[in-house]
């Protein structure tokens, strides 16, 4: 049997607002397969931001079970969760997150560094990622020139350079243009149809959703089909 890239049973997460307990997640069942293409919906306050973290391994459930392409993640400390996230998830943020005073070609080799992967051969894979999203000529261009859809290639690059087991995308596109949103999808759809990679997207945007092969609503902290 394939081991699946996400599997959770049963998870529940609260935190406090304004004194206030808040039960953001109230027991989420939810498995991924290697080579899906996954976008997870909900309004304003449904969980999704905190779901995002749990899948990311950026926090922890308060009680369930959740393991990442097989791995226990609540048995780790929080050594072994940052590098279950460089090794595993590649992200992608809707601000980039690019290194402000850093070139594209050095923002994309980043995780490699932490990776411990040798200076030439993570600068031939950063070049090697940033050819495949249509930058090469951009390798040396800081993030502020650059156009937003540039950025996002970069981003992309960045996240998949490790080769993750998953590429976990918030609100991609939510701050391009509906052409720059366009081409962004189109960039993950071919990745996951022709390379297998596994995706899930949270967003708000229907349009972005209809992209995806299966997608779930997250309302008032449950998971709707």
């Amino acid at each position: 049997m394939t081991t699946p890239v996400i599997r959770m049973q049963c998870v529940h997460k609260h935190y406090a607002m304004d004194g206030v307990q808040v039960h953001a997640l109230r027991g989420i069942d939810l498995t991924v397969a290697p080579g899906e293409f996954l976008a997870i919906m909900g309004p304003s306050g449904s969980g999704k931001s905190t779901l995002m973290n749990i899948i990311g391994c950026l926090d922890l459930p308060d009680t369930g079970d959740y393991w990442l392409n097989g791995e226990d993640v609540m048995r780790m400390d929080d050594d072994a969760l940052a590098g279950v996230r460089n090794r595993t998830i590649g992200f992608v943020f809707q601000n980039f997150n690019l290194l402000a005073r850093t070139s594209a070609l050095e923002n994309v080799e980043t995780p490699l560094i932490y990776a411990g992967v040798t200076k030439a051969e993570r600068r031939a894979r950063a070049r090697e990622w940033l050819d495949r999203m249509g930058l090469g000529e951009r390798a040396n261009h800081l993030p502020n020139q650059l156009s937003g859809g540039q950025q996002q290639r970069v981003a992309l690059a960045r996240a998949l350079i490790t080769r993750p087991a998953l590429l976990l995308a918030d609100e991609p596109t939510g701050n391009l243009d509906s052409q720059t949103s366009e081409d962004i999808l189109a960039v993950l759809e071919a990745l996951n149809q022709n390379e297998g990679v596994t995706i899930v997207i949270i967003t708000h945007e229907e349009e972005v959703a209809a992209r995806a092969r299966r997608r779930l609503t997250l309302r008032d902290g449950r998971l709707e089909t």
